[in-house]
């Protein structure tokens, strides 16, 4: 099920409501856990068995840690063992298809199989599972002995899908007590109606030019017609997955929770390393926590560094997908941290902010060449004819893209920085009067809600880009 969908919006979110606020606050859990069981069933009936067998086998395992503190080799043994047991589960959907791809192509030989379609959602509570774990195992939480809460810290539908990636340890006085009332209501229902917009409008009509200059052949564009389809990719994938994680973050404060921000105007980075400060927040986060750090993080020798950031970025790339052209991915952003870490980041820090934004602005703007691509080698290609190798360097197409989509393009960047919020702003404190202010935002979010829903009734919405992952 989507959030973006008309059976979510006017029949499942409201009677979901309904339900958690009347009954008794000892039930509200079970009936979080029971609505989100019922949520990834409705696209996934086969894989919620798999998503129960986590919850069941995480449980155990943490348990199994609570029984041996006072035995420190028995938890070393169990914490590897779940942690393996959960990578090689999510391992095996994710790149068996492509090791045996990788392998017909190898040995020139043909091995009979059948695709298995990746789980929604498996990289996100995977990695929740893990930081569980982990984060038991270090001191930082408590085993959670009640089923119930812990079942529902891995499987509550706003984040169950495409997260963002909560840590237990920010979870875990919450599963137990946490305020609700209607002025949270309120302020989740802003933030769910903010996000809502993202991916209905903004979204789904920079994905309509991306998948128009995409269909064509690489080597048939001119370069500013693939510099403008990478750029419509990249306000795609900005206000599909932030647009996500707004609804996300909304949909938990209507129930009572609060999560952590997964983006912060990413686009307004002035160095790479900033970007990654500011996108995905809680991934990079999760990297940085359980496979950085415990590598030796930046507290060791410069070599010893360099290896740490390019393995935590080989396995961010190979996270989102088992193909060569995100584990290139991975590869170039891991290279371009290093070099700005030890090489150009002096220089970066000098030189003026709108000078940093541009350089910023290419650089992811490539990434994403390689990100969108089905292959290394149409990556390649597409990047050869952002260089004019393709069709030359301006043609009718990229012209007429402009004209007709310039509004778009606006609004984007606009809403992509921190100028769309301060306009916002100003418009509902249109009066001095509290009064007035309120009814004026009131208007102008429900006026959000309907444009929104109306492009959700006229154009068929396509699944958020990161369910893929």
């Amino acid at each position: 099920m989507l959030f973006s969908s008309i059976t979510f919006l006017f029949f499942f979110l409201p009677v979901v409501l309904a339900v958690y606020y009347l009954i008794p606050a000892k039930g509200k859990n079970i009936v979080l856990l029971i609505a989100s069981i019922l949520f990834y069933a409705w696209g996934e009936p086969v894989y919620v068995i798999l998503l129960l067998l986590s919850v069941c086998f995480n449980y155990f395992c943490g348990r199994e840690l609570e029984a041996g503190e006072d035995n420190p080799r028995r938890a070393k043994m169990c914490v590897v063992f779940a942690v393996a047991v959960n990578v090689l589960i999510l391992g095996f959907f994710k790149y068996y298809s492509f090791l045996l791809n990788t392998a017909e192509e190898i040995f020139s030989i043909e091995i009979p199989y059948r695709e298995l379609p990746l789980p929604i959602g498996i990289s996100f509570y995977t990695f929740q599972a893990i930081s569980y774990i982990v984060d038991i195992y270090r001191g930082k939480a408590r085993p959670q002995k009640n089923f119930i809460n812990f079942a529902l810290y891995l499987c509550m539908f706003p984040k169950l899908i495409a997260g963002p990636v909560v840590r237990y340890a920010d979870m875990e006085r919450q599963l137990v007590s946490r305020k609700m009332s209607v002025k949270k209501i309120g302020q989740g229902s802003r933030r769910f109606i903010v996000g809502l917009a993202k991916k209905a409008v903004l979204a789904g009509a920079a994905g309509a030019v991306f998948e128009q200059i995409s269909a064509s052949p690489a080597a048939s564009l001119s370069a500013l017609t693939a510099w403008i389809g990478c750029i419509s990719f990249a306000f795609q994938i900005y206000f599909d997955f932030s647009g996500y994680s707004d609804m996300a973050v909304g949909l938990g404060k209507m129930f009572g929770f609060e999560f952590r921000e997964n983006f912060d105007h990413p686009y307004t980075a002035v160095s790479v390393t900033d970007f990654w400060r500011r996108w995905h927040i809680s991934l990079s986060s999760w990297f940085r926590e359980y496979v950085y750090i415990p590598l030796g993080g930046n507290q060791c020798s410069v070599s010893r560094n360099i290896f740490n950031i390019m393995v935590v970025w080989l396995l961010t790339g190979m996270w989102h997908g088992g193909a060569w052209n995100f584990i290139a991915w991975g590869v170039y952003y891991g290279v371009i941290l290093v070099m700005e870490k030890y090489v150009w980041g002096v220089f970066l820090d000098e030189i003026p902010k709108a000078a940093a934004r541009v350089y910023t602005g290419i650089l992811v703007l490539v990434g994403w060449v390689f990100f969108f691509s089905p292959s290394l080698g149409y990556s390649l290609r597409y990047l050869s004819a952002m260089i004019g190798a393709g069709a030359g360097i301006v043609d009718a197409q990229a012209g007429f893209l402009l004209i007709s989509h310039w509004l778009l393009y606006v609004l984007a960047v606009l809403c992509s920085s921190t100028a769309g919020m301060r306009l916002f702003q100003r418009i509902a404190g249109i009066s001095s009067n509290k009064k007035v202010r309120a009814a004026v935002e009131t208007a102008v979010y429900m006026a959000v809600f309907f444009v929104s829903v109306a492009f959700l009734v006229t154009d068929t919405l396509d699944p958020f880009l990161y369910f893929r992952f």
